[in-house]
């Protein structure tokens, strides 16, 4: 039915150098087990290791696009602010500064915009090669 469970009560105590454990954190971190108990226990029991693969090119388009998302979110956040804005103004004199100011941030958002799609396109040529 299922496994049994069996409490670890045994204790085994390994010397190793410092060369010879950073080779065995290296190789733990390059695996798939949380913990390296886990990790040493399969080494020695001969049992399967499943190492992960690491894409770099995909860790470094993963951060482009989560500081691009985070750009992003600044402009919207501007964008609400501004019409949160406009929703106060009670007479047509507010009404003219409000709009001269909202246009010069309309022009840093939509330069903004333009330059997140730039990367973007860049990213996506280099990827895609």
């Amino acid at each position: 039915m299922g496994k049994e469970k069996s409490n670890r009560t045994r204790i085994i105590g390994l010397r190793l150098t410092e060369v010879e454990f950073n080779n065995i954190e290296i190789r733990w971190k390059a695996s798939t087990s949380r913990k390296l108990s886990d990790y040493i226990r399969k080494c020695i029991f001969r049992k399967k290791i499943i190492m992960t693969y690491r894409n770099r090119s995909l860790d470094e388009f993963m951060e482009e696009m989560i500081l691009l998302r985070k750009e992003l979110n600044a402009i919207g956040n501007n964008f609400n602010q501004s019409v949160k804005r406009l929703h106060t103004i009670q007479n047509v004199s507010e009404f003219k500064p409000w709009k001269l100011g909202h246009e010069l941030e309309r022009k840093v958002i939509f330069n903004k915009i333009e330059e997140i799609k730039n990367r973007i396109n860049q990213i996506a040529v280099v990827w895609l090669q």
